[in-house]
């Protein structure tokens, strides 16, 4: 037993092995937020699943819970669902679909044991997938894809299976593999046990899971006929051409196991919800920024990956989420935040079921627990007890749209810097700051301009200090030292500016355009300027 929790490293061990820490990433419109209430549909977290558009009596996605998200019909935040299936603990860390908030959806990855990506079948791997798959490959994140929307037209699944092996330089084995064509899903046949068929009625509007009904082989041949042979003859091509599935090449990123289905009507999602428990690794330890590893019997210690406020209008509180790394959590301890060396206590915790809250007690290695008004966390911190643990940090995004901030009521400018302050805290955008404009006209950086909707809405709605928002020039950034400020200051032919990001003070350099960047450095090759993380690439 550890000299710091109340809780035998065995029992940590055996809890943290029934846990599954998972994330949904995909191009916008694939269906994700679908997906994800079919997920939890399927482990009865909730009683009927929701639709990102709700209409009539269907009620909107339980993880979208912001206003603005159950407008426009995408997920702009990241929300945590938290379930139970076959005896393990589902962590679901649901994450923006849209590139302009790749920025969170890179946090959220590194909170996660696995990623499920989403294909529509009718367009294939897009943008969007392409450069989240990169960021999970960069972080060794092992990704399970699923192929949506087999009930609608769409591409060949051996086509597919191309595009995935081409583009994004991984094996596609399939485990799940469709009976009849996109557009016209007769069924389903698992790739071991090809001997049955599974048949689906459809429940209207996708409400309830789809009712299965299993055929024996003579009884598909008899019933499906050709679609059924030619299933069979493809999912045999497929197998035997490639490497098979294999633990340790699914782990390492050698190979993506593949399910097809339709998630809107709750077709195959069972069999991709069993698949996480079966397949997904389990937590395990986790480095630390000055080497070793921080092992999951360990002490307690966790990621803070994300914070956001008001997701409660009613309390206009501010959640923190942590991702518990290791030991076990228990509130009301005393945990120690590694970048100040301060201790704070953790008096009140909670899980999130999208806008629904239940007081947490105890948390295991995998599990996310949200940190009710915790205001010196930071996104990046490490929490820990016992023995100092310290994660290696978050890095931050290039921006590539600038706007200056002014309140449009001068008599609200404290509400206007208290909103500014927890936007720039929870990462919806990077605030910056200048000599030439002053703390009263910050600088919204963004890397895209949805960000800069999101802010207009929240300052308006939450902070009842509506701005207006002036755009700047830029659309490129660099890291430069007070040296290159300095040089940057006297130059008056390049169209550039330098401005400090608040959160760190670090100096950004940013530009009008390749041209005038390139131009500088012709000029002055000595001067700092380091790029940022721009893309998943």
């Amino acid at each position: 037993m550890s000299s710091e929790q109340s809780i035998p490293v065995l029992q940590v061990l055996n809890e943290a092995g029934r846990r599954r820490t998972f994330a949904v990433i995909s191009h916008p419109d694939a269906g994700k937020s679908t997906l994800t209430e079919a997920l939890a549909l399927h482990a009865r977290a909730i009683t009927s699943a929701g639709a990102v558009h709700a209409k009539g009596g269907r009620r909107g996605v339980t993880s979208d819970w912001m206003e603005l998200e159950r407008e426009r019909g995408i997920s702009v935040t990241s929300a945590a669902l938290q379930f139970g299936h076959r005896g393990h603990v589902m962590n679901l860390v649901d994450t923006p679909g849209h590139a302009d908030f790749s920025e969170d959806t890179y946090r959220v990855l590194a909170a996660v044991d696995c990623a499920i990506m989403l294909v529509d079948a009718a367009k294939g791997l897009e943008e969007q997938t392409r450069k989240l798959f990169a960021v999970c490959r960069h972080r060794g994140v092992p990704v399970i894809t699923f192929i949506n929307k087999w009930d609608r037209r769409g591409r060949e699944a051996l086509t597919l299976l191309e595009d995935i092996e081409t583009h994004l330089g991984i094996t596609p084995v399939p485990v799940v593999w469709p009976v009849g064509n996109a557009g016209n899903l007769r069924g389903l046949v698992e790739a071991e046990n090809t001997d049955q068929m599974l048949r689906y009625t459809k429940v209207p509007a996708g409400t309830h899971a789809a009712i299965e009904e299993k055929l024996t082989a003579e009884e598909a041949t008899e019933q499906e006929g050709e679609d059924w042979q030619t299933a069979l003859e493809e999912l045999e091509l497929v197998l035997s051409s490639g490497p098979g599935y294999d633990r340790e090449a699914f782990e390492s990123g050698k190979i993506t196991p593949v399910f097809f289905g339709a998630a809107l009507t709750n077709i195959g999602v069972k069999l991709l919800l069993d698949a996480v428990v079966d397949i997904a690794p389990a937590p395990g330890p986790r480095p630390l920024a000055k080497g070793g590893d921080r092992e999951v019997g360990e002490d307690f210690s966790g990621l803070v990956f994300k914070i956001q406020a008001n997701m409660d209008p009613a309390h206009r509180d501010r959640i923190a989420f942590v991702r518990v790394v290791s030991g076990v959590f228990e509130r009301g301890m005393n945990v120690t935040r590694a970048a100040s060396g301060r201790s704070l206590t953790t008096k009140y915790a909670h899980t999130v079921f999208g806008a629904e809250r239940t007081v947490v007690d105890t948390a295991y290695p995998g599990d996310v627990v949200g940190l009710i008004n915790a205001a010196a966390l930071r996104v990046g911190d490490t929490l820990y007890s016992g023995r100092k643990a310290e994660f290696p940090g978050l890095p931050a995004f290039a921006p590539e749209y600038f706007a200056v901030a002014r309140p449009k009521d001068i008599s609200r400018s404290k509400q206007f810097r208290k909103g500014v302050s927890q936007l720039d805290e929870e990462g919806v955008v990077q605030v910056l700051t200048s000599d030439r404009r002053g703390d009263q006209a910050p600088v919204m950086a963004a890397v895209g301009p949805m960000q800069f909707d999101v802010v207009l809405h929240r300052m308006e709605h939450e902070f009842s200090s509506p701005i207006t928002l002036d755009h700047l020039p830029y659309r490129l950034a660099r890291v430069t030292d007070p040296k290159g400020a300095e040089v940057l200051g006297k130059d008056r032919l390049t169209q550039a500016e330098v401005l400090t990001r608040r959160s760190d003070d670090v100096l950004l350099a940013v530009f009008a355009d390749k041209w005038h960047l390139n131009s500088f450095q012709r000029a002055k090759p000595d001067v700092m300027l380091e790029p940022l993380i721009a893309t998943a690439d």
